[in-house]
């Protein structure tokens, strides 16, 4: 097989950053993508229908001439979110809310520190027929942070999932096997994103040999097995896992300094990602299923109507990008190796 020709495909869970950083941030997305789940903790982050809005007009201000590229909004709760701010939200169009543990990842500060106390803001959504993201980790001290998914799962996650059975929830940039088989054995209301990172790489790839920053993502690369499973469930055309690469931009000296901070920028290559993966794994024809049919069936929103294609080409990503302001960016899987092109 020397091309690839599958319905265009769209990322369900990604970080645009905002201010100059959109004009890198949503050509990148937009050259592969029909749309994509835009996550909403900026600083200040996205509470509500108005602040969504206006974000949403700052990402399409900075697409490229004549892209047709949709920006799927989405509410950060808090606490404090009423089920108004859920209706309203609704109303103007934003698709899904996200839960973030209080400190679990980047801009969560001002997150949840009462789960159970969003429940009747969950019965709202479901009413509403919006969706819930959840980055699903404890915080707490004291649990080893490469089991905060699968404590999140026994803790927090199948107690939502049991007490909204109509609620779609899905489980944002799984890790571990734990959440592979607690999505896979839950109802067709519950789903599940997969990054490429977390399909290429394991724990080792982020500490042998030295710590590798430009790997260090949230949640955590975890053990090569808990990356066998995850790779299993893509294999398998499961609808349902579907394509999110929690592209996360940080400047390259953002990286690499004492903060270390947490998120792999994918998007410049992130179709090229997956096709290598899926290629390792002599799936390719599980791809399209994967990025462009399984996401939009979920959301209940209408398959794309394009196509893009992809050529059989070793290509090597550039060690740097440089952003807008002229600081460098080190990309994803910078300086490797992938087995596919996009066709322009």
């Amino acid at each position: 097989m020397t091309t690839l020709t599958i319905r265009t495909p769209d990322d369900w869970h990604l970080h645009f950053r905002d201010g100059d950083m959109l004009t890198e941030t949503v050509p990148a997305t937009a050259r592969c993508f029909q749309r994509a789940i835009v996550m909403p903790n900026l600083a200040p982050p996205v509470v509500n229908a108005t602040l969504a809005m206006a974000y949403k007009e700052r990402i399409l201000a900075a697409r490229p001439a004549g892209s047709t590229f949709e920006p799927l909004m989405t509410l950060y709760l808090t606490n404090a979110t009423t089920g108004q701010d859920i209706i309203d939200a609704k109303a103007v169009g934003v698709v899904a809310a996200k839960l973030y543990p209080a400190g679990a990842t980047t801009n969560s500060s001002a997150a949840v520190t009462d789960l159970e106390a969003m429940y009747p803001i969950f019965d709202v959504m479901a009413e509403q027929g919006m969706l819930l993201l959840v980055h699903g980790e404890v915080t707490d001290h004291h649990i080893d942070i490469f089991d905060r998914e699968k404590v999140f799962i026994d803790q927090k996650m199948s107690k939502i999932v049991a007490a909204f059975p109509h609620l779609k929830v899905v489980f944002e940039h799984i890790t571990t096997s734990d959440a592979a088989h607690f999505v896979n054995d839950a109802s067709d209301n519950v789903a599940a994103t997969i990054t490429p990172q977390h399909l290429l790489l394991n724990r080792n790839d982020l500490l042998v040999g030295g710590v590798r920053p430009h790997n260090f993502c949230l949640p955590v690369l975890k053990r090569n097995t808990h990356q066998a499973v995850l790779r299993q469930m893509v294999q398998s055309g499961s609808p349902k896992f579907f394509l999110g690469t929690d592209s996360a931009p940080h400047a390259k000296e953002a990286k690499e300094n004492a903060c270390g901070c947490a998120g792999c920028y994918s998007a410049w290559s992130a179709i090229e990602l997956y096709a290598h993966v899926f290629e390792e794994l002599g799936a390719l024809d599980k791809l399209e299923g994967f990025a462009s049919d399984h996401g939009a069936d979920f959301y209940g929103l209408p398959r794309n109507e394009g196509t893009i294609t992809l050529m059989r080409q070793e290509w090597t990503l550039p060690e740097e990008i440089i952003l807008p302001d002229g600081r460098p960016i080190v990309p994803f899987f910078a300086g490797q190796q992938v087995s596919w092109k996009l066709q322009n």
